[in-house]
C-alpha cells in the first residue's frame, strides 16, 4: 500500500476542521435530464466510474512516525493512502426527488465528511419535474483544492477531449540523511528569504486588522448550519463593463460582490456607511494542466471591498487598483499570503495548533471571494448536459458568507454559501447581486 505525506497546507485544512466547521468544498451541477430515470442512471454511472479513479480511493490517516528519516518533522502529520476497503456505494448517494436543488444541497453541505474513509461524496438529486437532476460533489480541502477537485469530478463525468496533464519532472535522488554541503549556501539564503517573507506577511496581517467598520452580518457567531443560493449572469454583460471601464473580468466580478453587499446591508437596515470588509481572494499556484503535486498550492490576495462607496464605477476602480497592487507585489507577499506560512510549521504543530488557527480566521479576513476555473467544453453525465455549475466554498470559523464564482459556456455562476442562522436572508443577497449587474451596466452608459 503506497502512502504520501500531506503537504503542510493540506494538513492545516485537515486539523482545523470541526463538526461545526466542515472543511469541504463543493460544486452543485444541474443537468438537463433526457428521461425521468436519468438521475438514477447517473448515480449508477458515478459509482462505477469512481471505482477505477485512483484519486477517489485515497483516505487520510494519521502518521505518528516518520515515513522517511529525512523528514523527521512529519511526526504527528497525516498521509494519503489507498483504502483497501473502498466502496463507491458509500460515496455516491441517490436521494428522493426534490423541487429545490439549492435547499437540499445546503442541508447536505452541513454534514462533515467521514474521516475514516476517502473524504468525498457525490449526492444525486433527481428533480421533481422529471426533466432535470443535480449532483452535489463534496471534496475535503485536504484531499483537493479547486483545480484538483475539478480533475477528480471530471474523471467520473462523460469523457472530455482534453490534453493529458503534464507529468511531474523527475527529481534527482536524495543521497544520505543530511543535505549535500554544496547546497548549504543556497539553503541558508532560502531560509533567510523565507524568514523575511514570514515577517512581511505577519506585519501585513497586523495592519489589515486596523480601520474599517466591522460587519456583524459577515462575522456572526457560527452555528454549523448552511444555506446555499446561486446567481447566474451573462458573461457578455461582464465583458461589456470590462471593455468600457478596463481591468479584468475578475475585477468586475469582485466589484459586483462589493455592490451587492452595499445594497444588501442597506436593505436589511445594517447600513453600509464606513463598511470596507476584508476579502480574501485565493490565488492558485498550480498550473491548470499539471496533475502533480496533488496537495493544495494556494496563496492569496487581501483587499478591502469598497462597500461604502456609493458610486458603482468608483467601487470597480477601487477593486481594480487594489488587485493591481497585489499582482505587482506577487502572491508571496502581503496579508493574503498567510497560507504560505503553513510550510514552516512542523506537522505536530498543525495538529496541536489547528483549533487555535481556526479561531484566528476572523482576525484575518471577513469574506472569501474565490474563482474556480471550468473547461469551456460542455460537461455531460450519461449524455445529459450540464446547464448550471455552482462552485461552493467552505466557511471558516467566524465567517458567515463565502462567495465562489465560475464561468461556464458564456454564463457566470455565483455559488453562495452562508451560515443559515446568521444569514437567513441569503436569497436577498443573491437578488442584490443580480440587480448590481444592471446597476453597473447603466453606470457605464450606452
Amino acid at each position: 500500500m503506497t502512502s504520501d505525506l500531506l503537504a503542510p497546507l493540506d494538513l492545516a485544512f485537515w486539523n482545523i476542521e470541526s463538526a461545526e466547521h466542515p472543511m469541504h468544498l463543493g460544486a452543485l451541477g444541474v443537468f438537463s435530464a433526457r428521461s425521468p430515470t436519468a438521475g438514477a442512471h447517473a448515480a449508477d454511472l458515478l459509482a462505477a466510474r469512481a471505482a477505477v479513479v485512483p484519486g477517489l480511493r485515497m483516505r487520510i490517516r494519521d502518521v505518528w512516525q516518520p515515513l522517511d528519516l529525512r523528514r523527521p518533522l512529519a511526526f504527528g502529520g497525516a498521509a494519503r493512502e489507498t483504502d483497501p476497503e473502498f466502496d463507491p456505494l458509500q460515496h455516491v448517494l441517490l436521494h428522493a426527488p426534490t423541487a429545490d436543488f439549492h435547499a437540499e444541497a445546503g442541508r447536505l453541505m452541513e454534514r462533515p465528511l467521514e474521516r475514516g474513509r476517502p473524504p468525498w461524496e457525490a449526492h444525486v438529486l433527481p428533480g421533481e419535474d422529471g426533466v432535470s437532476f443535480a449532483v452535489l460533489f463534496k471534496f475535503h480541502h485536504a484531499l483537493a483544492d479547486g483545480l484538483r477537485a475539478l480533475t477528480l469530478a471530471a474523471a467520473v463525468l462523460d469523457p472530455l477531449d482534453l490534453p493529458a496533464p503534464r507529468a511531474r519532472p523527475a527529481q534527482p535522488p536524495e543521497r544520505g540523511l543530511l543535505p549535500d554541503v554544496r547546497r548549504l549556501p543556497g539553503l541558508l539564503r532560502g531560509a533567510l528569504s523565507d524568514a523575511g517573507r514570514a515577517l512581511d506577511i505577519g506585519a501585513s496581517v497586523a495592519v489589515s486588522t486596523l480601520n474599517g467598520r466591522t460587519v456583524p452580518a459577515l462575522t456572526a457567531e457560527p452555528t454549523g448550519t448552511r444555506r446555499i443560493a446561486g446567481v447566474v449572469i451573462d458573461l457578455d454583460d461582464v465583458h461589456r463593463v470590462r471593455k468600457t471601464v478596463g481591468g479584468t473580468v475578475n475585477d468586475v466580478l469582485i466589484a459586483l460582490v462589493a455592490g451587492a453587499l452595499r445594497r444588501w446591508l442597506d436593505e436589511r437596515g445594517d447600513g453600509s456607511a464606513g463598511v470596507a470588509p476584508r476579502a480574501l481572494i485565493p490565488v492558485s499556484r498550480r498550473r491548470p494542466r499539471t496533475a502533480h503535486p496533488q496537495g493544495n498550492r494556494l496563496s492569496g490576495y487581501l483587499i478591502r471591498l469598497p462597500v461604502d462607496d456609493p458610486d458603482p464605477l468608483g467601487r470597480l476602480g477601487a477593486v481594480r487598483a487594489q488587485m493591481d497592487r497585489n499582482k505587482d507585489a506577487g502572491p508571496h507577499r502581503g496579508a493574503g499570503a498567510v497560507a504560505l506560512l503553513a510550510d514552516h510549521v512542523p506537522a505536530l504543530g498543525h495538529r496541536l495548533g489547528g483549533p487555535l488557527v481556526s479561531q484566528a480566521a476572523r482576525l484575518w479576513f471577513d469574506i472569501l471571494v474565490t474563482s474556480v476555473p471550468l473547461p469551456s467544453l460542455g460537461l455531460k453525465l450519461g449524455g445529459n448536459p450540464v446547464t448550471e455549475v455552482y462552485p461552493l466554498a467552505p466557511l471558516a470559523r467566524g465567517q458567515s458568507l463565502a462567495v465562489a464564482v465560475s464561468t461556464y459556456r458564456g454564463r457566470v455562476h455565483y455559488g453562495l454559501v452562508a451560515d443559515a442562522k446568521a444569514v437567513p436572508d441569503l436569497d436577498r443577497f443573491a437578488h442584490a447581486l443580480a440587480e448590481e449587474v444592471e446597476t453597473l451596466i447603466t453606470a457605464c452608459g450606452p
